[in-house]
Formats: structure tokens, sequence, C-alpha cells
């Protein structure tokens, strides 16, 4: 296949790039900085200026990644507008060159986030849960609805709501396993809150197999199916290190020097597969003792 994928060379979209190149697909990335090589294609991110819209009728598939990082801190008024902005124009963009393309992709794969279901919740949230109303879950809104066009001109659309994606390198995993590493490890705030995590082979191994599942369609949960506390996260850590799990983090003292974006570290709900197992997913780590051990050896 030939695939197109737009923010191909963020962690995660270098880590799919490298599996699906080696499955023998032709893998092209949209990059704003001056291409490197003839598979880089520029764009600027926002509209269909510069000829790489004409590309699309190359394609067989396009996978949507962008979004700026929610690490970036401090969460101001501006720089959640580059959160929101970063989501929702490119996917215009990549709407708009669709519907223009003489011959259109089969498949198309947008982005999306776990925090879709709200920060707190007494229950298991599965596809069919509606969105929260607080900022984090409205951005997922904002930024599916940026390409949902493209479910009216035939393509198979599929929106992968990904939780905390846990690699050995890059992403959050090692930033958060260094207290613990450092001896301090301990629970955040009360430590009842979901730590919403999936395995980095798990992530890719999801999106290639929503890729070529023709029955694919609509939203998927990608996040392990065993629910997780962080208080059992940080200690599940502690355990594989054979560190103390001790110096216990009152939310207040976290939201001093994060802000709002403590609640990334404090806030957390409780999300399920559903969708995916019933479509015959085979996690690799299911559970989270299995994913820490492969990830530290």
């Amino acid at each position: 296949m030939n695939i197109l994928i737009a923010g191909g060379s963020g962690f995660l979209g270098s880590a799919l790039v490298q599996s699906l190149a080696q499955d023998g697909h032709r893998i092209f990335v949209l990059t704003r900085r001056v291409p490197q090589t003839p598979s880089q294609i520029h764009w600027d991110g926002k509209t269909t200026a510069g000829g790489w819209s004409d590309r699309l009728s190359e394609m067989d598939a396009v996978i949507n990644l962008t979004g700026y990082g929610l690490d970036h801190w401090p969460w101001t008024r501006r720089q959640k507008g580059r959160f929101l902005d970063s989501r929702v124009l490119p996917g215009r963009a990549l709407a708009a060159a669709i519907q223009a393309s003489a011959r259109r992709p089969s498949v198309f794969i947008q982005a999306s986030g776990i925090n879709h279901y709200g920060l707190r919740s007494d229950s298991l949230a599965d596809e069919s849960t509606p969105p929260a109303d607080d900022f984090l879950a409205q951005l997922t809104v904002a930024w599916e609805k940026a390409t949902q066009p493209v479910d009216e001109l035939g393509v198979r659309r599929v929106v992968i709501r990904t939780a905390v994606v846990l690699a050995r390198r890059g992403g959050m995993f090692p930033l958060m396993a260094l207290p613990v590493r450092l001896f301090a490890g301990g629970r955040f705030g009360d430590g009842k809150q979901a730590v919403p995590w999936i395995h980095i082979d798990d992530y890719v191994g999801a999106v290639k197999f929503l890729l070529q599942n023709e029955n694919a369609r609509g939203p998927f949960n990608l996040i392990a199916p065993t629910p997780t506390s962080n208080a059992e996260f940080m200690r599940t850590i502690a355990r594989e290190l054979k560190r103390p799990y001790w110096l216990h983090l009152p939310a207040f003292l976290l939201k001093i020097p994060l802000g709002e974006m403590s609640v990334l570290l404090t806030e957390g709900s409780y999300a399920q597969p559903k969708r995916l197992l019933e479509l015959g997913y085979t996690f690799r780590f299911p559970a989270l003792a299995d994913a820490v051990r492969d990830l530290f050896n």
C-alpha cells in the first residue's frame, strides 16, 4: 500500500513508519520542514496549498497523527489554542484535499485521545460512552470532528482514541518512571484515578490491524484491556525496579508548579477497548506487569 502519514516524524509516527515500511508498504510523510528524502512531502499543516494535495491520488491510505503534545507547559490560553489549532487545522486540510482528489484513499485513520470520556467516572467507558464536557474531552471532540466530512466521501474512516503509549524511549513512560528510579516513587493524589495505557507494540499492532481490517470503521479505544489505577501503576514500576514505594504526592502539591496540567497526573477515567477486542485484536501486552517488564528489559 501507498500510505500517507501526517505527523509521521513524531514519537508515535516514527514507530508506525518503521513498522509499516518493514511490512513492505511505501510510506510518505507530510512535514513542515524542508524535505530531506523523496518520501517526505512538504505542507504547511493548515491548507491545501503547495501541491502536496496532488499526491493524494497516489495513496491507498492516510493516517493523521498531528497534534501538539499536551505535555507542553504551562497550559495558558495561548497554549490551549495551539493544542486546538494543531489538531483541527491539519484535519480540515486533509479532509478538503481528499474531497478534491480525483482518486480517494480507501481508508483514513484519525488520531484522538482516551480523554474523550472525561477526567473522572465511576463506570468503565467504551466507544459508545458520550464525551465529557471538560477541556481535554472537548479537545478530542474537535479533533475528531475536523475530519468527519471524510465519512461522507466513501472513505472508511477509523478514529483511534489512544491512551498513554508506553515505550522504552520517548513518550511519557521514562518521565513517569524517573521518580521511582530516584527512590522517590509513590502515588499521585489519592492514587485511585485511572492511568490509561497501552504498550507501544500494541499501539502499532492495533493501528495496522485497523488499517487492514475492512470491517473497522468509527471509534476504537486503543488502551490495554486491564484497568489500572495510578497507585497500581507506580507500585508496579517500583516492584520491577526493586525500588521503594513510599513518597505519595498530594494533588495540591502537583498543582502548584503544573497548574491545570496537573490533571494529567491526578485525574483519569477508566475505559476499555471493547470494539477492538470484538473485532478480534489480540493484545501482546494486556497486563501492566508484563508491559513494564518488557520495557525495562
